[in-house]
């Protein structure tokens, strides 16, 4: 296929506003007969959970043909967890279908997936879904997208994914706005990797989109693929197989510039190929510049119910790990709960979706840590550290300054809502940052339809605290928000350690600012005191920094009536009795040890 008669394409758009229905008529109408192939609603959605749930998790890309041209879609997630996914799809494209819900409007990663289209250079095509709706003011919607987006009006496409509406339309203006791909045939070949997933009989698939060059089995070669370079990586590989996602994977003889397709490489290691890394059939060919790789920001322990399930965890985590570039781990192990895998996550909806996987795909149980954020510390000798857990922190003699992750937070609501949320961002320890206003038309006095953006600094760790949910509920549901890492700035954090019968238990001490350690030591005791079994004497429970006592509770001792068996007489028998199970019971509390059950430890890791 020649270059002027391909185009290279993504879907971008706020969660849920129909990228993958969308695909699945793009697919439709290029000829894929889903009905007779009984498919699954969103093709393109392959993973169980995301069927179950109806998101995108990882980008998947199809051939379409249409008119004599090849389109190369790469469809992409929408949730904020996911937003390195976007970046890796925009790198392989030069137009993208900024896709708008017709009822919802502009949400806050519309915005942020138009800003990262822009800094890639791309052509965006903008497109109103879900026009198929009763009682829709498309007018409005159209104004909105025109003042925020600067958007001229003849220049959106109004479809309706589900019924297939005007979706004809969309795909000639994708041919007729998307600029063909650039490069040159005749240099040496040059492809970013832009995925990579793991197949059990080809090994390591890599998705690529070629800037340069082609790739193709020739007689020089013995009919056989050559040799290929992993330019940053330096390391050299023979691949098996070539071929084209249609959207299954479809062999081929070549890959040409331009085209988006998939290399199989017949290695077992996913750690060689690197996303954003050059592939080349020559070594001295100058690598492209690639983008950023995803950085974990939250991160929990993972630990198996029973301990010889470990080494099933850590197969079942490794497997995830061959088709998930932002997940990693590390070994970490605990006195009580045996070994497990510390691993971090780009948020919660993240952690819920690997958590999900491993107890659904490979049937491993869990015990999942209270998930936190990486901590820079430096020390009075002038060495920085990194720490994830309470356990690592250093001395208090040995730390000068510690410091935390802020992030900036774009948060989009209604107008009626700023108040509250504005709270809750305040409560969450958040700096105002500023305030902008994207609907001020005056047609009519919905305030409910006014959205505005707030803009706050908010520390990591009191985002990942309950924040979305808290956010969505005094919005009513229709606050959306975007988030991106700016910096470590210094924090007044303190390790508190949580003591059971005055033995500590490292695996529940926890870091925490100062002011807020008590009231969460007091919830963590409260939740204690309710699972921890009562035994023969009194356990207490205590919360405390560097051995001073900030909370406590007391489990309560299991007591026998030891005077069941005296009737009548004088009461200094009854007295003698319990003076003497008053000893035992002081002399087993000196000795005795406390059972904390696994359900106790699943319900206070929660908290």
């Amino acid at each position: 296929m020649e270059k002027h008669k391909m185009r290279n394409f993504s879907i971008i758009a706020h969660i849920d506003h129909g990228k993958s229905t969308l695909a699945d008529r793009l697919l439709e109408i290029t000829g894929r007969d889903l009905k007779r192939e009984k498919h699954q609603k969103r093709v393109l959605d392959t993973l169980e959970l995301e069927q179950e749930k109806g998101i995108t998790i990882k980008l998947q890309a199809a051939r379409l043909k249409w008119n004599d041209f090849q389109l190369n879609l790469i469809d992409t997630p929408g949730h904020v967890d996911f937003s390195y996914e976007v970046s890796r799809s925009l790198a392989a494209c030069e137009s993208a279908i900024l896709l708008i819900d017709a009822q919802q409007g502009i949400q806050a990663q519309t915005i942020s997936n138009t800003r990262k289209a822009l800094e890639q250079g791309l052509t965006l095509i903008p497109v109103i879904n879900k026009i198929d709706l009763p009682n829709l003011n498309i007018d409005r919607r159209i104004k909105e997208i025109t003042s925020t987006l600067s958007f001229k009006p003849e220049d959106i496409i109004k479809v309706s994914a589900k019924t297939g509406e005007n979706v004809d339309i969309l795909l000639d203006e994708i041919i007729k706005r998307t600029p063909p791909p650039k490069g040159d045939l005749n240099k040496p070949l040059k492809a970013l990797i832009f995925d990579s997933f793991y197949d059990e009989h080809r090994g390591v698939m890599i998705s690529i989109r070629l800037f340069d060059g082609k790739l193709s089995k020739s007689s020089q070669y013995a009919g056989e693929l050559p040799k290929l370079h992993i330019l940053r990586k330096q390391q050299v590989f023979e691949p098996t197989e070539i071929g084209f996602f249609s959207p299954d994977l479809t062999e081929t003889e070549a890959l040409y510039t331009g085209e988006v397709g998939y290399i199989a490489t017949g290695l077992k290691d996913i750690r060689n190929f690197t996303v954003g890394d050059t592939i080349s059939d020559a070594a001295s060919t100058q690598p492209l510049p690639g983008y950023k790789t995803p950085k974990s920001n939250v991160f929990a322990t993972f630990f198996p119910t029973e301990t010889e399930d470990y080494e099933a965890l850590k197969t079942a985590i490794d497997k995830l790990c061959l088709n998930d570039a932002a997940l990693q781990y590390s070994i970490q192990k605990s006195d009580i709960l045996g070994s497990g895998l510390r691993c971090g996550f780009l948020g919660l909806l993240h952690m819920e979706i690997v958590q999900e996987r491993l107890e659904r795909e490979f049937d491993v149980s869990l015990l999942i840590t209270a998930p936190n954020v990486e901590y820079q510390v430096k020390k009075t000798t002038g060495e920085t550290i990194t720490i994830q857990t309470a356990q690592e922190l250093p001395d208090p003699t040995e730390i000068e300054e510690i410091l935390e992750p802020w992030v900036r937070v774009e948060i989009m609501t209604p107008q009626e809502h700023m108040g509250p949320i504005m709270e809750l961002c305040t409560v969450k320890r958040g700096s105002y940052v500023n305030t902008k206003f994207i609907d001020n038309s005056s047609e009519d006095n919905l305030l409910a339809d006014q959205y505005i953006i707030i803009e706050y600094d908010i520390p990591l760790a009191s985002l990942i605290s309950n924040f979305f949910d808290q956010m969505k509920s005094l919005s009513h549901g229709y606050a959306s928000m975007e988030y991106e890492f700016i910096d470590f700035l210094p924090v007044d954090v303190a390790k508190v350690d949580i003591l059971v019968n005055h033995k500590e238990i490292p695996v529940l001490s926890f870091l925490e600012t100062k002011e807020s350690a008590r009231p969460r030591a007091i919830k963590i005791l409260e939740v204690m005191k309710e699972k921890i079994p009562r035994h023969q004497f009194q356990v207490p429970l205590q919360a405390a920094i560097g051995g001073k006592v900030i909370a406590r509770e007391n489990v309560k001792a299991l007591r026998k009536d030891v005077t069941a068996k005296l009737y009548g007489g004088d009461y200094s028998r009854k007295k003698k009795l319990l003076e003497k199970q008053k000893e035992g019971k002081k002399r087993l509390k000196e000795v005795g040890s406390v059972n904390i059950p696994q359900e106790a430890f699943l319900a206070i890791l929660k908290t």
